[in-house]
């Protein structure tokens, strides 16, 4: 074969291979079938109680709108828009300030967020019930809570530092109410207000109304970091798109009405402290404005009351046409350094004097000076009277432009600020529609089956990783080292009839005769009649076959008692010794008594042994009816049984004391066939001496129940003690489409009528 062939055997094999391990762990999985159903059943039930005890969530939305700016003042003219300047604000920004505590915080004071009131009285039980419970309303009168035996009303409950997120118990009593905790006990009436002093500290509080008498009701009062990440927790604010400066608020809570009030209150909040915020500069605008209207009015009257006093005395003055543009020049230049002097009041109340703004004005301001210092150095030169009018007039000039342009912007300001609106309007606030958006019951009980039948899943793979069970006859033989000489399916009638605990047990010749259970127990006849060794000349020896198991339940009694039959058929003598004298029962399946049997026998030839061996032999075999005492007729022609008699306490021991092979001894002169039912090899050491008797020793494992490790140990044990197991029996194999190799029993011949 050349290399590529190899390579492709190779590949097949393993690819063989992976096929089994998958369809292996599929049977495993059908046949775990029932543990699988019952994890699906009980997630199903745990999401039916889940769904029942969450209390239903709504969700209330509103929508407000962020303007980049403000044009409020812009309206009036660019010079006022100059004075107040700008705001520009993003709609990221303002959704992170809607969640500040700056904002929540009047919306907790006004609601009283941070009292917060709970039943005791309600468990589990009674949520699943119910199916929802009733929460507190908070509005701005106070706090309240229905219960069963009446309802809970709280207008103000304040307390220190140290009792703040500590629970107190709110009772009524027949005078009033009692206020506890694990420290402090308060006595107070109700509808009137009180203040406590405790250990940490006071407490005010005022109740209304209390549920009857005896009736607890918990009262916390949180901090205000706690109350505002819990409002956090359940408010939203996104914006919606890309740069549109539309902000949603959603907010959800057990209660619609409650939860529409909370967020109404949140976006009035924001919308209070957004137009406080754009009236901000306007409004110290005007403040300095109206500080600084008296002083420019007096000046203007002084200057205007000294130029009249100067023109009564001195009569009008022609000035020259030179003299005309030299007051023009210095009016202009007085009016421009007046309207930096403002400029620069003004923004000196926001910045300091190194700000870049302000130090631009003061450049310019010396500029003009600088000009106006010339031109009175002109003026100067003039005549004394002509220069002193000149003087005059310009100041009074001034004054009266310094004052009116003064006046007007005041005015138009006052008008900005009764217009002012802010930068964020409401779009749509908060509504009831009643319609709860979580528990999706349906979906929960969806996801908690299916959670359940994966974790059923799970556990059969489990149980089938850890538990290596017997299934595969091949792997037991290459386990142990020992062929498996018969595989036994299940009997589908056999097993119906044993549901019904009452019923006697049956041989499968009366009950299933046609099935494969029934074949497979031939088979087994046929392998061991051919297995068997020769009997010696010398004299007419048994063929004695052993029967034993790795644990109980795996069948013993069920192979030993069929076997038995089915040697009878063959015109045989056969007997079957039920040599389990623990917990044998035998006797069941032939439907007579367990006394006087195998135990009894035992215990009675004890006594007669106690003399010499060959003596004793003698003195036995010459009492008549004697050993024919402890065996019994079945019924069945050739087939005699002995059972195991009274439970003697040292079975093991009678078994080793020589009396089990006087017996055999006598049983080999009149059976043609002897099958012997053991105990289990882990469970007692009698099949160990039991199999010194025997021509073939067979181990009974049970298909899918037996523990592949006990049964390679319980072979390991009997080849420690130097017995030969000869074969392995596979019982109860159950065959169709959930047994991977149910193969071994896809044919049955005979009549299936």
């Amino acid at each position: 074969m050349n290399t590529d062939s190899k390579n492709l055997s190779n590949s097949t094999s393993k690819e063989d291979n992976d096929e089994i391990d998958l369809m292996a762990l599929l049977f495993a999985i059908l046949r775990g079938w029932k543990i699988i159903v019952f994890f699906a059943i009980l997630g199903l039930i745990v999401g039916v109680l889940y769904s029942r005890y969450v209390n239903p969530t709504f969700r209330s939305d509103a929508i407000i709108q962020i303007e980049e700016n403000s044009k409020g003042a812009a309206a009036l003219g660019a010079d006022i828009s100059e004075l107040i300047g700008s705001q520009a604000s993003k709609a990221e920004a303002e959704a992170e300030l809607i969640k500040s505590r700056m904002i929540l915080e009047p919306v907790v004071n006004l609601l009283h967020l941070r009292i917060r009131l709970s039943d005791p009285n309600i468990s589990a039980i009674d949520r699943i019930k119910s199916n929802s419970t009733d929460t507190q309303i908070n509005k701005p009168e106070g706090v309240s809570l229905k219960t069963e035996d009446g309802k809970v009303e709280i207008s103000q409950f304040n307390v220190s530092q140290e009792y703040l997120n500590q629970p107190f118990t709110l009772t009524r009593s027949a005078t009033g109410f009692v206020l506890s905790n694990d420290f402090d006990e308060f006595k107070g009436q109700i509808g009137k207000a009180h203040q406590f002093r405790g250990t940490d500290g006071q407490i005010q509080i005022t109740v209304n109304d209390l549920p009857a008498e005896g009736y607890p009701v918990n009262i916390t009062k949180q901090s205000l970091q706690t109350t505002t990440e819990q409002i956090n927790t359940d408010l939203s604010v996104v914006e919606k798109g890309n740069q549109t400066g539309i902000v949603q608020l959603s907010m959800t809570g057990a209660n619609q009405q409650q939860t529409s009030l909370i967020l109404k209150q949140i976006v009035l909040s924001y919308i209070d402290q957004n137009q406080s915020r754009g009236s901000e500069e306007t409004t110290k605008t005007i403040s300095f404005m109206e500080t600084q209207i008296p002083t420019l009015k007096k000046k203007l009257e002084d200057s205007e009351a000294i130029f009249n006093e100067f023109r009564k005395k001195y009569g009008t003055i022609d000035v020259g046409k030179e003299a005309e543009l030299l007051l023009t020049e210095s009016s202009q230049i007085d009016v421009q350094l007046n309207e930096l002097k403002l400029k620069k009041a003004d923004l000196t109340t926001f910045y300091t004097e190194e700000h870049p703004l302000v130090m631009q004005i003061n450049e310019q301001l010396a500029v003009l000076n600088d000009r106006k210092n010339e031109i009175d150095d002109t003026i100067a030169g003039l005549p004394e009277i002509q220069r002193e009018f000149l003087q005059l007039s310009a100041d009074s000039a001034i004054n009266r432009e310094i004052y009116l342009t003064l006046l007007k912007n005041y005015e138009q300001l006052k008008i900005v600020k009764a217009g002012q609106i802010g930068f964020a309007r409401i779009i749509d606030l908060p509504i009831n529609n009643f319609k709860a958006i979580a528990p999706k019951k349906l979906l929960i009980i969806i996801l908690a089956t299916l959670l359940g039948t994966m974790l059923g899943t799970m556990l059969v793979l489990l149980k089938n990783m850890l538990r290596n069970v017997v299934k595969d006859p091949e792997r037991l033989e290459a386990k142990t080292g020992v062929p498996v000489v018969a595989t036994v399916p299940r009997s589908p009638l056999l097993t119906r009839l044993r549901q019904n605990k009452k019923a006697p047990n049956r041989l499968l010749a009366y009950v299933d005769n046609n099935s494969l259970s029934y074949e497979a127990i031939k088979s087994l006849r046929t392998n061991l009649m051919f297995g068997m060794p020769v009997q010696g000349q010398a004299g007419q020896r048994a063929k004695v076959i052993l029967i034993t198991g790795e644990s109980p339940g795996v069948g013993k009694s069920f192979i030993s008692s069929n076997l038995t039959e089915v040697f009878a058929q063959l015109d045989k003598k056969v007997l079957i010794i039920d040599a389990d004298m623990r917990l044998g029962e035998l006797h069941k399946m032939f439907s007579m008594s367990q006394d006087n049997g195998l135990g009894d026998y035992l215990s009675q030839d004890k006594t007669h042994l106690s003399r010499d061996n060959t003596q004793a032999s003698k003195v036995v075999a010459n009492q008549e009816g004697y050993l024919e005492s402890f065996i019994n007729s079945t019924g069945i022609d050739n087939i005699d049984f002995m059972p195991r008699g009274q439970h003697p306490r040292n079975p093991a021991s009678l078994l080793a004391n020589g009396s089990f092979d006087h017996l055999m001894k006598e049983l080999n002169l009149h059976y043609d066939y002897i099958i012997i039912d053991s105990p289990p090899v882990l469970a007692a050491s009698d099949a160990m001496i039991l199999s010194q008797y025997a021509d073939k020793v067979l181990m009974v494992a049970r298909y899918d129940k037996s523990i592949e490790g006990q049964v390679v140990y319980a072979v390991n044990q009997m080849n420690k003690a130097n017995i030969k197991v000869d074969g392995i029996i596979l019982n109860d194999v159950q065959q169709g489409l959930l047994s991977k190799y149910s193969y071994h029993y896809s044919y049955a011949y005979g009549n299936n009528n």
